[in-house]
């Protein structure tokens, strides 16, 4: 599996494009916005776009959601449906925040912990990590030891809580319980800022290090 990190919309939100070497078939995660830019690095990687993969409902994750599932036909996995209410505020959040205006969408399917998605002859696996918002997912893919984890956790530091129905409590659960084990060697791309590895994070974080958290 090949990636391509695009970042889009006022946010640099990190939109990552996952294909298969084989097919040559992808998945776009989290495309917030900028269609235009994701659209363009398809094209010219010669891939065949087949599903839109959400972590989570926040509007610069899916704004660009509907938009390109109706463009292209195309279906649409995640977030856990305890998201439902994010994704049902779009059009008023993107009118209140100056974004590009965004209808509300219902998944095809939600996810769950434990499920697992398909990109091509791909499969990764899913982890339900509640905290920034209560129906986050985060993907991983073990052969490459590669995650898409949203907002959860960045290179030194970790998502919000202060928005409704996030908890801090639960976020840091999240990040110890369903990432740590995954290893200390996976490489994971943060909703916004650099790439980094858990096992980096576990040393020097200073919100979930080992140190701190003990």
């Amino acid at each position: 599996m090949k990636f391509q990190v695009i970042p889009v919309t006022p946010y640099q939100q990190n939109c990552t494009l996952l294909w298969c070497e084989e097919t040559k078939k992808a998945a776009v995660v989290d495309p917030g916005g900028d269609l235009s830019r994701i659209e363009q690095a398809i094209e010219k990687q010669g891939l065949t776009l087949e599903k839109i993969l959400c972590t989570h409902g926040h509007l610069d994750h899916v704004g660009g959601v509907d938009a390109l599932a109706k463009a292209k036909g195309l279906p649409i996995e995640g977030p856990q449906e305890e998201d439902a209410f994010w994704i049902e505020q779009l059009p008023a959040q993107t009118k209140q925040m100056g974004f590009p205006p965004s209808e509300a969408f219902v998944p095809d399917r939600w996810l769950h912990d434990g499920d697992s998605v398909t990109v091509g002859n791909e499969t990764l696996e899913v982890r339900h990590c509640p905290g920034h918002t209560p129906g986050h997912v985060i993907f991983f893919h073990p052969a490459s030891k590669v995650a898409m984890v949203g907002d959860v956790l960045f290179q030194g530091s970790i998502g919000r809580t202060d928005f409704p129905r996030g908890d801090f409590d639960t976020l840091i659960n999240s990040i110890r319980e369903r990432l740590w084990p995954l290893g200390d060697d996976v490489q994971f791309i943060p909703g916004h800022g650099p790439v980094s590895t858990f096992g980096h994070e576990r040393k020097t974080n200073p919100f979930v290090s080992d140190s701190v958290i003990g």
